[in-house]
């Protein structure tokens, strides 16, 4: 890997596009802020790593570096040996957490591993966790929510910024401005080595049929679409932000010492008493319900329906007479 240091060619416009972008938008990565950037050894990554150290003077960020091997595929160990190679060559500190043989056999284990072990550092090393999505990672996400029926609270695919755990820390995309082709272009100019995935080009993976087939299209018949896609999840999840408080504000006020207020929620229209009711049940540590039991939850429960009572995920009964609404957890059979 014999290279020119990637981190010596100068100030270029990708530096002072993002520069700007922080400096308008400081909330995405705070000054002085402790950063453990998660490094796959794609063209994503990488750029966002390049980006970053060079910034990381004027915005005084500590980094650490991050990677995880899934082992889906047997090049995989090869990569983290090089990549690690590669930045003990430019006194980077990477960390390298490896899966089990076996244990992730489907892309939502692999995220949910990788996100538990980034959560898992981040707390050891005080650090906030980032990562390199843009704006295509996230106008993919948003198409197969789409294509799955996702309601509005699931189109607000990849915020900027989010908390990773309850103990935190957070978890930061500051790279969400940019596409994968000006992720790869950021590459060639800054002379980076880059490790690609196999597993990135197998139509196996729902995902990759949106990044290969659908985004092409819709790039070719709209150019800009993906970031346009990508700028409404964003505002999306805003709009989910303020609703989100908006229904607490509402809960506070319908809270009773039992559980809830039943004739306060059942006078509510059937949208607002579905969205408060699922709120309120992730708070109490229910798993998420099926769209079709809230919708029929909403039903029994409005103004002068009977009382009754409801099995839910988890253990969990919901049962509602007169003026109180209740949540209990079973106790489990053994």
């Amino acid at each position: 890997m014999e290279e020119t240091h990637p981190f010596s060619l100068g100030w270029t416009s990708w530096h002072d596009r993002l520069h700007r972008r922080l400096l308008m938008q400081p909330q995405l990565l705070p000054q002085g802020s402790s950063l453990l950037l998660a490094v796959s050894g794609g063209q994503d990554s990488m750029a966002l790593l390049a980006l970053l150290q060079d910034l990381a003077p004027l915005h005084d960020w500590s980094l650490s570096l991050w990677h995880g091997d899934h082992r889906w595929h047997d090049g995989s160990s090869r990569i983290a040996a090089e990549l690690s190679t590669w930045c003990q060559q430019r006194q980077l500190p990477l960390q390298v957490d490896q899966a089990a043989p076996g244990r992730l056999p489907s892309e939502a284990k692999a995220r949910q591993w990788r996100y538990e072990q980034l959560a898992q550092r981040g707390r050891e090393a005080g650090a906030d966790v980032v990562t390199g999505h843009t704006a295509s990672d996230r106008a993919e996400t948003m198409l197969l929510q789409l294509a799955r029926g996702s309601d509005l609270a699931g189109l607000a695919v990849l915020p900027s910024v989010r908390p990773l755990s309850r103990e935190g820390p957070q978890l930061r995309r500051p790279l969400l401005h940019l596409q994968r082709d000006e992720t790869l272009q950021i590459c060639r100019d800054l002379a980076l080595s880059i490790w690609e995935d196999p597993s990135n080009q197998s139509p196996g993976f729902a995902r990759n049929r949106i990044r290969h087939e659908v985004l092409p299209v819709l790039e070719e018949l709209h150019p800009s679409s993906t970031q346009r896609m990508s700028d409404l999840a964003e505002r999306v999840s805003q709009v989910r932000d303020v609703r989100t408080e908006l229904s607490q504000m509402a809960l506070d006020v319908l809270q009773s010492a039992a559980g809830l207020d039943r004739r306060g929620l059942g006078a509510l229209s059937s949208a607002t008493r579905r969205l408060l009711l699922a709120q309120w049940l992730q708070q109490q540590g229910v798993p998420p319900l099926p769209a079709s039991q809230l919708d029929e939850l909403s039903r029994r429960l409005e103004s002068g329906a009977p009382g009754g009572a409801a099995d839910l995920a988890g253990s969990w009964q919901l049962s509602w007479k007169e003026g109180e609404l209740v949540l209990r957890q079973r106790e489990e059979e053994h």
